[in-house]
Order: structure tokens, then sequence, then C-alpha cells
């Protein structure tokens, strides 16, 4: 792996490029994908790799996500979605398909969940355990065949970014309904 100090991608790049070859080593590339969330420069790459994806709209999937349970979609996607919303539970027992990925922001014992006052819509109402998360999913019917973890690639000043690079920020799962 390339020196991420040195690396003239963006961090936010890194992350895409993380996010996608874990898609990619579990799920085709033909396949028909729902992305939770709306349409963004992450699903434009996925489209890119020849995944046929569909996002939401920006509605509040914690109340109104029951006209996306019955799409012929073979996966769901949801990358750092599930702390933006107050239940994830319900949508996660109601989904059809039998393979899911998704990533969270893993909880740090360092620093407050991120919470913007002026944006009703960004705010991280949950950030995981690892346990957590993995509870969440298998009480709503998944079980997760694999995961992987990895630190922030942000390079800034500071003690709190400084040790975002010794503990996993990142928790990314591949699901396969029980």
């Amino acid at each position: 792996m390339k020196n991420t100090f040195l690396n003239k991608e963006s961090a936010d790049e890194r992350r895409s490029n993380r996010t996608l070859a874990f898609l990619s080593k579990h799920i085709e590339s033909n396949t028909k994908i729902l992305d939770l969330g709306v349409a963004n420069k992450l699903s434009e790459r996925m489209k890119q790799l020849g995944y046929d994806v569909s996002n939401t709209q920006g509605e509040n999937l914690d109340v109104d996500y029951c006209k996306y349970l019955n799409l012929d979609v073979e996966a769901v996607t949801a990358f750092e979605i599930f702390e933006h919303m107050l239940a994830p539970f319900n949508i996660l027992r109601e989904l059809k398909t039998e393979k899911l990925v998704a990533s969270v922001p893993l909880k740090l014992w360092f620093a407050n969940a991120y919470w913007n006052d002026k944006d009703e819509w960004d705010k991280h109402y949950h950030e995981f355990e690892e346990r957590q998360f993995g509870l969440l999913l298998e009480r709503t019917g998944w079980k997760i065949i694999d995961s992987q973890r990895w630190t922030s690639a942000e390079w800034k000043l500071g003690v709190r970014p400084i040790m975002r690079h010794f503990f996993p920020r990142y928790y990314i799962v591949y699901c396969e309904r029980v």
C-alpha cells in the first residue's frame, strides 16, 4: 500500500477505493443494487464499474422505506447511512434481498459522535461498536460473512486526527440473509 501521507488521493478517494474493493470482492459487477442514500460520487463510481445501481431519493428511511422493499434488486448497499438514522433496525429487518454490504463509522473512545447543529440530517445518532452493529444485523436477520476495519486516511494535525490513524474508524461488512 502506498504511503498515504505522500499519496495525492484525498481521504474520501482512499475510503471509496477501499469500499469498492470490498464490494467487488463479494458482489459481481453486473448486479442490480439498491444503494441506500442519494446518488453520490461513490454510487457513480459503482455504475462505472458495471453495477446497476439505483438510489433512494433522500427520504427519511426511518419511516419512509416501504417503497424500497420489493424492488427487483439482488443486493443492497448502505455506505455510512445507518449512523444518520434513529432506527436502522426497521429497514434492515424488512429488506427482501439476500445480500447486504454496509459500512458504518466506529465509536472512538476519544471523540464524541459527529453532530452538525445547522443541518437536520448531518448528524450521527449512532457511532457503532463492532459488536453493537453485529447484534443489530443478527437481530434483523443478517449473518456477517466478511468484514474489514480501517483507520482514517485523513492527515490533519492534532491529537484526535493522529489517534484516528491508530484506532479503526470505519467498519464494513458483507452479509447474507439468514
